[in-house]
């Protein structure tokens, strides 16, 4: 198929941009040609082409979002970014070993009969590395155990447009990787304008790619971002931003254009299109016998859940869930500003952020600001007593921002509040991308049955026990992605999945299960104080795979 005749706008960008496109149709037979072990030794040139590029990938984002390189917030670049590709890298190199259908730990059933497959770990290096970690990833009801059909029964060579994020450097060219690796697309990335920086570094990184004609990087705005979505060469669309992105791309530019199309039931997009599109993170605090050192540990871990990124994550904590009368609810909620108010205010680098806080903080003038404001950045700001009824706007419209609500639900007993709060949260916060449940394990054990009917009941795409869902995210082996219940005229938090490094072709949600505490500093915790050497230790031990690199992982951690 010739494109070249395409009337597009005499700009350079764009010029360039058709250019990749026709070269990527020409090239994608090739691609569903290329051999497992070929495909191998592409990704460990890339990975090795990261690490040795790490360094100005995370100046530049650092420089993006107003941090400094030599200071403690740039070790969340090294995480978020180089480190993240590499563990995604190292996912699919290991499914390609197995041709597509890596072997799964076990197998076991789930309270609705669905196929539940146990993914971490895997073996004896990462019982070590992730001491007591366990994932698994559930399918939908009444659907096969089958993995890789996209990569084992190809279709028709295909052309497939990445929408980048702006926000977390990692995100944009690992869901390329799953469109090239997953569903067997060759791949034109168009870099978000935020990041758009970071671009050159990516070139340099998947060149073995890119070389080869099997993936190109794009950059522009969204008007370019609108004609590449129309381009007839580009077959399938990926994007990671907000609804409202979405719903302009498949409905229309304006509001009344797109509800007359949505009621029509005629979209201008044509073409498949898959999205990771946000959420209202909830962080459901159990209630049970907490020590004060309990307390301590995930007052860390919530306010580290708002405050990384300067809270620009799809899965930033928003709403804290609490039992209203649990007797320690009062202690946690004050360790939990305390951590808090220690955390400095950071730059608000991503667009409209300072005008979305002020929205909020005339909503509710209850809002306790925690921290002092400095121009250009957003106080941390925790926001009590959110009655847990329809239509409170931080229940259902992400906040972006870098504040945080509490709900407390009429209850005491860890049973009684776990039947509660998941009918809140199904039906009630906007969004179905992921939850965190914060649980005791006498409570776990005493409740067991009471827990495991939570988990099967929330409708999340990730659920995370203990832990942050942006921990899921960056193992990279489990899937991420709204749950399945979403429609194109209603797309919530998105259609489909990426990550899936074991290549599962009906998934439905994916679980992490975290020990209460872990004994040595989370590297998502804000407070950890070894972190840029950390990442390097883990990037060795990846880029390597040399075991006894496990050590020097383990001394890194210890100093945090």
């Amino acid at each position: 198929m010739r494109v070249s005749s395409l009337a597009a706008p005499p700009d350079t960008l764009v010029s360039t941009a058709i250019a990749d496109i026709q070269r990527l149709r020409d090239r994608a037979p090739a691609w569903l040609a290329v051999s497992p072990d070929q495909r191998i030794h592409c990704l460990q040139r890339i990975a090795q082409r990261t690490k040795e590029h790490a360094a100005p990938w995370v100046d530049i984002a650092c420089q993006i979002k107003g941090v400094d390189p030599d200071g403690p917030w740039a070790g969340e670049e090294w995480i978020s970014g180089p480190l993240g590709l590499l563990l995604s890298l190292e996912q699919y190199i290991h499914s390609l070993k197995y041709q597509g259908v890596p072997p799964v730990q076990s197998w076991r059933r789930g309270p609705n009969g669905e196929q539940i497959a146990q993914i971490l770990p895997r073996n004896w290096q990462e019982r070590c590395l992730w001491l007591g970690f366990k994932a698994e990833v559930w399918l939908e009801p009444g659907k096969p155990r089958s993995q890789g059909r996209a990569y084992r029964e190809p279709g028709p060579a295909r052309v497939a447009l990445v929408l980048g994020a702006g926000n977390t450097t990692a995100i944009a060219p690992i869901d390329a990787l799953y469109k090239l690796i997953g569903e067997n697309q060759v791949v034109l990335l168009k870099m978000n304008p935020i990041n758009a920086a970071l671009g050159p570094c990516l070139e340099i990184v998947f060149e073995p790619l890119i070389s080869a004609g099997f993936m190109a990087i794009a950059y522009g705005g969204g008007d370019l971002g609108a004609f590449l979505c129309q381009h007839p060469a580009i077959d399938t669309i990926h994007i990671t931003g907000s609804h409202h992105t979405h719903d302009r791309i498949v409905w229309g530019k304006t509001g009344e254009e797109q509800e007359r199309n949505k009621a029509q039931g005629t979209p201008i997009l044509k073409k498949p299109i898959t999205s990771e599109l946000g959420n209202v993170t909830p962080i459901m605090v159990v209630p049970g016998p907490w020590s004060p050192q309990d307390m301590a540990y995930h007052a860390r871990q919530v306010a580290s859940m708002v405050v990384h990124n300067a809270s620009f994550n799809c899965v930033a904590a928003q709403v804290l869930i609490t039992a209203k009368h649990w007797p320690l609810r009062q202690s946690f909620l004050d360790a939990l500003q305390q951590a808090l108010a220690r955390m400095p205010p950071r730059p608000a680098y991503y667009p409209g952020a300072i005008a979305r806080y002020q929205e909020f903080l005339h909503c509710y003038p209850q809002a306790e600001v925690l921290t002092s404001s400095r121009e250009g950045t957003i106080p941390w700001t925790f926001i009590p007593g959110v009655p847990p009824q329809p239509q409170e706007m931080v229940l259902e419209r992400e906040a972006f921002c870098g504040l945080l609500a509490e709900v407390a639900l009429d209850c005491e007993a860890a049973d009684q509040f776990l039947a509660e709060v998941v009918p809140f949260a199904n039906d009630h916060l906007w969004g179905t991308l992921g939850c965190a449940l914060l649980i005791h394990p006498a409570s776990q054990r005493q409740y067991a049955m009471e827990l495991e009917g939570a988990i099967a009941q929330l409708r999340y795409g990730t659920i995370a026990l203990n832990a942050w869902p942006a921990v899921s995210f960056s193992l990279a082996c489990t899937t991420w992605g709204a749950y399945p219940c979403h429609t194109l005229e209603n797309v919530g938090s998105g259609l489909g999945v990426v990550h899936n490094s074991y290549l599962f072709d009906y998934p439905l949600k994916s679980i992490l299960r975290v020990p209460f505490r872990l004994p040595l500093t989370p590297p998502w915790f804000n407070d950890h104080r070894n972190l840029v050497s950390f990442s390097k230790a883990m990037m060795n031990y990846y880029v390597s795979g040399n075991p006894l690199r496990l050590l020097s992982i383990l001394s890194e951690a210890i100093k945090a």
